[in-house]
């Protein structure tokens, strides 16, 4: 396989000129070039990329297909490559222009205090999204966002540093009053009572919760689900059903999750972990260096901490 590129920046200025000029010879004019140089190098990114850019039997020329598509990411290539030389100016400050972070959910109320006075100081401007993990990890790969914080949906992939965070148990969170289950055929009895109220299918925590329930034969009903975490917890404070769910999940339902009770996951342990994760070395030691600051906030804070029997 070639990975040579068919084209260089320089390549990608002069076809940009040819599209905004109409003609190879306003664009030579333009850009300070000879004619001949021009068409030279249209003609030449065309045999590169096995494509023809303009259709060359009308005036003023117009794109191809092929030529449309180039334009809309050539624009955006140009406008990139521009900006770097400001950032690496900005960097000998010590701080980058901009950070953009991903939170899963369930450490907002943990963590955004730390990362704000954390990173504001690393960066001229920082952008904080709150959600799920499978978007999150998404926008990552599409360098949309520059870290997340949350359960590490990528783990298969090469070319990005991880650091773990923490690592909690599941529980359970009940109505207040509600005798807590010591075990499976307790549990079961609970479900029989009580509606399971889900985290979305779309989030991990989700997703880790149905398999669990699956590994131990246990099927309930599916009556609501929730994408953040109080919505869970309102519902088991509402007496409306009981929940599986963590610590961290529920300090970020406070103070609503004060109205009901947690209590131990009955059987086999089910925990989850939480990580830091970015592009490898696009950052410098910021992702190792907020990590380490974010595991021992959440170690201090003893929001992981398992609870006794209720």
């Amino acid at each position: 396989m070639n990975d040579t590129l068919p084209f260089e920046l320089r390549s990608l200025e002069v076809f940009l000129a040819v599209c905004e000029t109409g003609s190879m010879a306003s664009a030579a004019r333009g850009l300070g070039m000879s004619q001949p140089a021009v068409s030279q190098s249209i003609a030449e990114m065309e045999r590169k990329t096995g494509t023809t850019l303009f259709d060359r039997s009308v005036r003023p020329m117009a794109l191809t297909l092929a030529g449309g598509m180039l334009r809309q990411r050539a624009s955006a290539l140009i406008a990139d490559a521009r900006q770097i030389a400001p950032l690496l100016r900005e960097t000998k400050r010590g701080k980058v222009p901009l950070v953009r972070v991903g939170l899963v959910d369930s450490l907002n109320r943990s963590l955004t205090g730390l990362l704000t006075e954390y990173l504001s100081s690393r960066a001229d401007e920082v952008s904080i999204r709150a959600g799920l993990t499978s978007t999150h990890a998404s926008e990552l790969l599409t360098r949309r966002l520059d870290l997340f914080l949350g359960v590490d949906d990528l783990e298969d992939l090469a070319g990005l540093e991880r650091w773990q965070l923490v690592t909690e148990p599941y529980l359970l969170l009940l109505p207040k009053r509600t005798k807590a289950p010591r075990s499976l055929d307790d549990l079961k009895l609970l479900a029989e009572r009580l509606p399971l109220i889900r985290f979305s299918s779309r989030s991990k925590t989700g997703i880790d919760i149905e398999r669990h329930l699956r590994r131990l034969g246990i099927q309930l009903p599916r009556t609501f689900e929730f994408d953040t975490p109080y919505g869970v917890a309102a519902m088991v404070a509402d007496k409306r059903g009981f929940a599986i769910t963590t610590p961290l999940c529920v300090a970020e339902a406070m103070p609503v999750a004060q109205a009901a009770t947690m209590a131990p996951l009955p059987g086999p342990q089910l925990t989850r972990t939480l990580t830091l994760v970015a592009r490898q070395g696009e950052l410098g030691r910021m992702p190792r260096d907020l990590a380490q600051a974010a595991r021992k906030l959440l170690e201090k804070s003893g929001a992981t901490g398992l609870p006794g029997r209720a």
